[in-house]
């Protein structure tokens, strides 16, 4: 039993989030708290596994207890926020701050009933979290990247997933790379409007640039591509190098953008010339395309279960038998330019 206390200044939001979630056997709401200072005293009396915060509520916002929270009483917590873009800011400062996930509340971008299932499955996720780990550590030393010297690096690419947990993954993962490193395209799973603001956020602390992607942008050395949120990102050939391509269509693993559908693309787009990562997150998105890639005769890395927020998708990919190699987060960087100064076109 997950034990969870809401903390929204809406009663009526109080009220459906108390009734939706009280539907799941595997989940109790333990109590709720109209602004942070009656949260405060109801952690500390109820002793919750998990709560669920507003970022705008009176006498004290969302992102300030937060910050607070994470400092004194680290705890999971799955935040609930307008999905509207100029809310995308506060959003992922949210999850800068150790906020498992940001969703939306009933009213703004969802239904009551769509939002009562993916809580759950957040709440779920968060109770199972080590929010302990994530931390940035974005070293100022360069990577050795003598080994991309010689390369043809724009016939490489690099494909990354990543899901709970991977705003600060990626951004360890990014920052130390050198301007030279070749074309990377990624998937986290983050809701839509949120992908821009986070690639901007990246490409401030990155050395190559970082970017939402666009409907036929080209792979480049240098480049990293996001995959906007509410869209699948597939790769596809052009001539000697390679172009994204965005698209609908369903979710896979209830995602969209899902890594699988970029692995997949990437398996049959370009084969050995491939270097994937999977980084922390929760269920087994990206599993089956690492594999995929793994047999076209791609050299794959996971990140291990040590310094994974959530070890989900590396375990199953692992599983699979996609993975050659599992390093800490903070050796990723340089297990990757290992991996493509091995893999000469």
């Amino acid at each position: 039993m997950i034990n969870v206390l809401i903390v929204d200044d809406s009663a009526v939001v109080r009220k459906i989030l108390s009734q939706e979630l009280s539907k799941f056997p595997d989940i109790n709401v333990v109590g709720t708290a109209v602004d942070p200072y009656v949260a405060r005293e109801k952690i500390v009396q109820l002793r919750p596994d998990v709560i669920t915060l507003d970022i705008e509520m009176p006498r004290m916002d969302g992102l300030s207890f937060l910050a607070k929270l994470m400092k004194h009483f680290p705890m999971p917590v799955v935040v609930l926020s307008s999905l509207a873009k100029d809310k995308s800011e506060a959003a992922l400062k949210a999850l800068q701050l150790g906020a498992i996930e940001v969703l939306g509340k009933p009213g703004s971008s969802f239904s009551t009933q769509n939002i009562s299932q993916r809580l759950a499955e957040a709440i779920r996720t968060a109770a199972k979290a080590n929010i302990r780990r994530g931390t940035v550590h974005t070293k100022t030393t360069l990577y050795d990247s003598n080994g991309l010297s010689d390369l043809q690096t724009t016939y490489q690419v690099v494909a990354i997933g990543a899901s709970t947990g991977g705003t600060k993954a990626l951004e360890n993962v990014l920052a130390p790379l050198p301007p030279s490193f070749p074309g990377t395209v990624i998937v986290q799973h983050m809701p839509e409007h949120f992908t821009r603001t986070f690639a901007q956020h990246l490409n401030e602390s990155c050395q190559i640039n970082v970017r939402e992607a666009e409907d036929g942008d080209s792979i480049a050395p240098g480049l990293a591509l996001i995959a906007p949120g509410n869209r699948h990102m597939v790769i596809e050939r052009s001539g000697g190098t390679y172009k994204v391509k965005l698209k609908d269509g369903p979710r896979v693993h209830y995602q969209r953008p899902a890594v699988d559908v970029l692995f997949q693309s990437v398996a049959e787009q370009a084969g050995r010339n491939v270097v994937g990562v999977i980084l922390t997150g929760m269920g087994a998105d990206g599993a089956k395309g690492m594999k995929a890639m793994h047999d076209r005769g791609a050299y794959n890395i996971a990140q291990n279960e040590e310094s994974c927020v959530v070890f989900g998708m590396p375990k199953e990919a692992i599983k699979a038998g996609g993975v050659d190699e599992i390093v800490p987060l903070d050796d990723i960087p340089n297990a990757m330019i290992q991996a493509l100064s091995k893999k000469k076109v």
